[in-house]
């Protein structure tokens, strides 16, 4: 027998936030218009974090747009996430978000970080320290290579 209740009040959060996402993303016009105002959303969304969080997020952000130019920062299911052509690459998820012990910095299947048979596409993040960054944007170059 499952002990299955339902979706967490978390996760209900984040399916709201998508929806508001995509509502929102649907009414900009222009292409243009689009772009700058889901570079304000994810700044606001990563300004409203906790402390901690909040400072490894923004060092996430200003590397992954230096180092992979071609990713498009947009909000995904609440979280900063940055897209190719629309589909989300890699994303930073807040500890706070689902009340885990770290935050996450998180790979999709289309990110090219493919090494042989198996391969990490997700990394707990407890700080974000020159050597760290230096792995961040190392991943973040490979996965629009």
């Amino acid at each position: 027998m499952s002990d299955y209740q339902g979706f967490t009040a978390e996760e209900r959060a984040a399916m709201k936030d998508h929806a508001k996402e995509t509502k929102k993303a649907a009414r900009r016009t222009s292409r243009e218009e689009k772009a700058a105002e889901a570079v304000r959303d994810v700044l606001a969304k990563i300004a409203e974090m906790q402390d901690s969080d909040r400072a490894m997020a923004e060092r996430v952000h200003a590397i992954v747009t230096e180092n992979a130019p071609s990713l498009a920062p947009k909000l995904w299911y609440g979280m900063p996430a940055y897209a190719l052509d629309g589909k989300v690459v890699c994303f930073f998820q807040s500890a706070e978000k689902f009340k885990a012990r770290y935050a996450t910095l998180g790979f999709n299947d289309l990110a090219r970080l493919d090494d042989g048979h198996m391969w990490p596409s997700a990394y707990a993040l407890t700080e974000v320290t020159p050597e760290i960054e230096t792995r961040i944007a190392a991943l973040a170059k490979q996965a629009v290579a």
